[in-house]
């Protein structure tokens, strides 16, 4: 079985060290500002953090009672083993009283298009609130910490930044991966504050994932109204996204899913826990309905499943793709893991907005290998500076448009089917010259009219119920 090292955990602050609070700010302003991320303190712990939270939901080996014997225990969502501390309970009330906001705040009747205007009035509400809400929720100890320097920046101002980024935007009426991360951030830095209680690895961090990140994730909180309001998806790819709204469930479900793990052993990047459902059962209503309850994944699938209509392979290409893939839950955990790398915290779009204080610094990780510019990182502004400047005009071109200097063997006609050079679109020759578009796992056609193109070792999964 191929693996990959165990991860660490992320550092607490020492209580007994003064340290000085920042308020955050925005630090990334176009794609040179991401490639800095990426060699980050921030980026590091938030990896970190993750990688954490990854590896506490995967099955544990348990020694059974005769020598040499062992049972497994998986982390479901319904699962009697997971005890909720204290502080994994005050952010569940949190969350609840946050969820009531919505209540308050019905969605606008009137005309829309972009997303209903009274989402920008539970932001409003919400961020009124949040003060009062966190000093309700979370403990004075932790808030109160003030820097040794003895300014008015305290623990609750770093904490507020990133909480209140975690619901959606009022500006942009959007919701997305970039507010997902934000909350994932908030509950980091009340890691790093000493927030959480200290137990064996991987007891509180399952806490943190059932009672916390699953409830924040579903569709409750901000993701209601945005069901409610039509919010837009924040920097959606649209159906080759992997989801509109949310990744990380993905990359926990899977691990839910994945080969039995000791304390001991490296994190598994193949297989499946034996009785797991299959990979391709994505496409299967009734297994989905069943697991859902259960599973992280499943869950995420299921609300997809209940939004949108028509084939699922048409709808959500992306995740109908990786579920062909063979080699189990632990290979999709890695892949997920690469994609979010690749998809969130690599993309100006989505992390452009991460605020950046002294609990996510932005300084460079002196252990970080130099960041290699890509696709990913350039989806964003250049600075004026960097970039290059436009080519100069030709003396005959004047202001004709690109299509004008066409070749002549090119023959355009209009919608008539008649030649005219005024009213025009261009003939079959010259799309026969264009690359085809295709997404990036396409590498054969399917051999199936009515399928999409998968992977050449996939068949396409029966999708009839069983």
């Amino acid at each position: 079985m191929n693996t990959a090292p165990a991860v660490a955990s992320l550092p607490r602050l020492d209580p007994n060290t003064l340290h000085t609070f920042i308020k955050p700010m925005k630090k990334i302003h176009d794609h040179q500002d991401v490639e800095t991320f990426l060699s980050s303190v921030a980026y590091r712990d938030i990896m970190i953090f993750i990688l954490q939270l990854n590896r506490c939901m995967f099955p544990s080996k348990i020694p059974g009672k005769e020598s040499g014997s062992s049972n497994v225990e998986v982390w479901t969502l319904d699962s009697d083993s997971i005890d909720f501390s204290e502080p994994v309970r005050r952010l569940q009330l949190l969350l609840s009283k946050l969820e009531s906001l919505i209540d308050e705040v019905a969605p606008d009747t009137g005309p829309r298009r972009f997303g209903n205007i009274s989402f920008r009035k539970w932001c409003e509400e919400m961020e009124s609130r949040t003060a009062t809400i966190m000093d309700e929720c979370l403990p004075p100890e932790i808030l109160q910490q003030k820097s040794e320097d003895g300014e008015t920046v305290t623990a609750k101002e770093e904490l507020m930044a990133y909480l209140t980024g975690s619901f959606g935007s009022s500006q942009r009426l959007d919701y997305g991966t970039g507010h997902e991360l934000s909350f994932l951030a908030f509950l980091a830095c009340l890691w790093k504050l000493n927030g959480f209680a200290r137990a064996d690895p991987g007891v509180e961090e399952r806490g943190i994932v059932i009672g916390v990140i699953e409830p924040y994730a579903t569709p409750t909180t901000a993701s209601q109204f945005c069901l409610k309001a039509n919010i837009q998806p924040a920097g959606s790819h649209g159906v080759w996204g992997l989801d509109d709204h949310s990744f990380i469930s993905y990359i926990l479900g899977s691990a839910q899913l994945s080969p039995a793990i000791t304390p001991a052993d490296p994190t598994p990047t193949e297989g499946s826990l034996p009785n797991a459902p299959s990979t391709g059962d994505i496409a299967k209503r009734n297994i989905v309905e069943k697991e859902r309850k259960s599973n992280m994944y499943f869950s995420a699938i299921g609300f997809i499943h209940d939004v949108k209509k028509g084939p699922f392979w048409e709808h959500s290409p992306m995740l109908y793709d990786i579920s062909g893939i063979k080699d189990g839950w632990g290979k999709i955990n890695k892949g997920m893991i690469k994609m979010y790398n690749a998809e969130v915290l690599s993309k100006f779009p989505v992390v452009q907005h991460f605020p950046f204080g002294s609990l996510f610094v932005w300084e460079r990780d002196p252990n970080a290998t130099p960041s290699v510019p890509s696709a990913h990182t350039s989806s964003g502004p250049q600075t004026p500076a960097h970039m290059p400047a436009p080519p100069p005009p030709q003396p005959d071109m004047g202001t004709r448009a690109p299509w004008a200097s066409m070749p002549t063997g090119i023959r355009m006609r209009d919608s008539r089917g008649e030649n005219n050079p005024a009213h025009a679109t261009p003939t079959a020759p010259l799309f026969n010259q264009m690359p085809a578009i295709r997404a990036p796992w396409a590498t054969q056609g399917s051999q199936q009219r009515n399928l999409p193109p998968r992977e050449p070792f996939i068949s396409p999964p029966n999708t009839s119920d069983r």
